[in-house]
């Protein structure tokens, strides 16, 4: 089975876990993962990984460099991914725990946070608690970066989000639309988070 016809059957299983219909584009892939740095030994964790798009390029960037985390909710796609990409230490577990996930294997802060995550679809409480769960596992000058599908970039939820990361990030830069994706695509990169968020 195709990652499209995997992604497609899990989301018919929970639209609204799932988040999308088809998996992110190569190109939204790249957009997403250009903070992870290109020396050195970064911590990069990925938060709702899915089928995999964008593991595939964080595992290309980092060429055997670091660690890579990934934390997928759903446990179908946790295995499929930890078969496909047996250099990532892949988490069956929930993004709003990732400071303890993080713990439990020796790690304080991570460099780099990159999400497949809904978040437009979350309700605020989920979306409180997952950026909280950022904020907290993350360097000083660390990098989180998401997308948002332009379509949904005015709904309320999405705003909402948008806000909580101006608020919890120094610097919060949205990127180009990614045409090239279903559907279209843009990219939040925020850095340094505040103390306070």
């Amino acid at each position: 089975m195709g990652n499209a016809s995997i992604f497609l059957r899990e989301f018919l299983r929970s639209p609204a876990r799932t988040g999308a219909i088809a998996p992110s584009s190569r190109r939204l892939g790249e957009a997403v993962v250009a903070p992870i740095p290109e020396s050195g030994d970064p911590i990069v964790v990925e938060l709702g990984p899915g089928t995999g798009a964008f593991t595939t390029v964080i595992q290309e960037k980092l060429a055997g460099r670091g660690r890579h985390l990934a934390i997928e909710l759903n446990p179908a796609l946790a295995t499929m991914i930890a078969e496909r990409h047996p250099g990532v230490d892949v988490i069956n577990g929930n993004a709003a725990d990732l400071p303890q996930l993080l713990a439990e294997r020796g790690i304080d802060k991570v460099d780099v946070v990159i999400s497949g995550l809904p978040w437009a679809s979350f309700p605020l409480s989920a979306q409180q608690s997952i950026l909280e769960a950022v904020h907290a596992a993350m360097a000083p000058n660390g990098a989180f970066t998401t997308f948002a599908y332009t379509m949904a970039a005015r709904t309320p939820a999405a705003r909402r989000f948008r806000a909580m990361l101006e608020r919890s990030f120094e610097e919060v830069v949205l990127g180009r639309t990614v045409t090239a994706n279903l559907p279209p695509a843009f990219v939040y990169y925020a850095r340094r988070s505040r103390t306070h968020a």
